[in-house]
């Protein structure tokens, strides 16, 4: 964490690498009176005065950096350990964090008055909150889901202490003070900080199985539900003689020759009937105008 973690800065920050703590003053290249002892001796607001008054690459300046760095260490550690329980290694998670404190470190200004550390505590939480939401999301998910996620996973290890068992979705509601609906859109939300291909191989199965054998397809039928659905509500409106040639010619499968002898009838005069049958159903279907109601009149009067 160190020195090489304190490298890894946001633009506009000094884009030298932070001096080490062996070097000295003329190997820094610090101007006199400054040395880094006596940097090291001056308070917070002194050196942010000289974060924000020297020139960006300055020694000086870089030297200041460092030694603010250093002592809010424990506040970036601090506002690390909330996510402690969060799939991100704490190494990673310092790192953010100190970003955020070099930006508070850039960004304060001591003659607004208010300390450092409550100016930077926001800015560290903050931008570890925004690498969760722009980094690690594989989904798009509403900031609060996120938020209660994290909530979440910190009170269910306090609740199971303090109740001596895994709180139930209940109890963790109740000390969250959140819905029944907003706790489970948040376990929805943690489905999707991770993804996994569909070409992942599966370590249980044997063989070369893939997560994509276990996904369900579209099922062929479904649309033909929805179909036939669509066709019954406007079945009995079709006199009974047209019913039944239909049902003969598209479940019986019989040739509309056969369909005549069965009616007595010819196959000239079961086609038209067929036909306007079948206008009928795709106007009331397709929403268009049912010019075959005569003809549906007229064929079943001479039923």
């Amino acid at each position: 964490m160190t020195r090489t973690a304190l490298r890894r800065r946001p633009a506009g920050v000094d884009a030298q690498p932070f001096p080490g703590p062996s070097r000295t003053g003329a190997d820094l290249g610090l101007p006199a009176p400054w040395s880094r002892a006596d940097l090291l001796s001056r308070g917070d607001s002194e050196l942010l005065e000289l974060v924000k008054t020297e020139p960006i690459g300055s020694a000086v300046r870089s030297a200041a950096c460092e030694i603010l760095v250093t002592r809010y260490e424990a506040l970036v550690r601090s506002c690390v350990l909330r996510y402690r329980d969060s799939p991100e290694s704490v190494e990673e998670l310092m790192q953010v964090g100190y970003v955020g404190l070099l930006k508070a470190i850039n960004n304060f200004d001591p003659a607004f008055g208010g300390a450092l550390a409550a100016y930077a505590q926001p800015c560290i939480s903050g931008e570890i909150k925004r690498h969760f939401r722009d980094k690690r999301w594989q989904v798009r998910v509403k900031r609060s889901a996120q938020e209660l996620l994290l909530e979440m996973r910190k009170a269910t290890g306090d609740l199971a202490q303090e109740l001596g068992h895994a709180p139930a979705d209940a109890e963790l509601a109740r000390h969250l003070g959140v819905t029944d609906e907003e706790l489970q859109e948040a376990r929805q939300a943690d489905m999707f900080f991770h993804t996994s291909s569909l070409d992942a191989p599966l370590s249980q199965a044997d063989g070369p199985a893939k997560l994509a054998d276990l996904l369900g397809a579209d099922d062929p039928e479904l649309e033909r539900a929805v179909d036939m659905d669509a066709v019954g509500a406007h079945w009995n409106e079709l006199p009974s003689r047209e019913r039944r040639i239909l049902l003969m010619r598209f479940y019986g499968n019989l040739t509309q020759a056969e369909i005549g002898e069965r009616l007595g009838i010819s196959q000239m005069h079961v086609s038209r009937l067929q036909a306007t049958a079948l206008r009928y159903l795709r106007a009331c279907l397709l929403g268009g105008d049912t010019d075959d109601d005569s003809a549906l009149a007229r064929s079943s009067g001479a039923s």
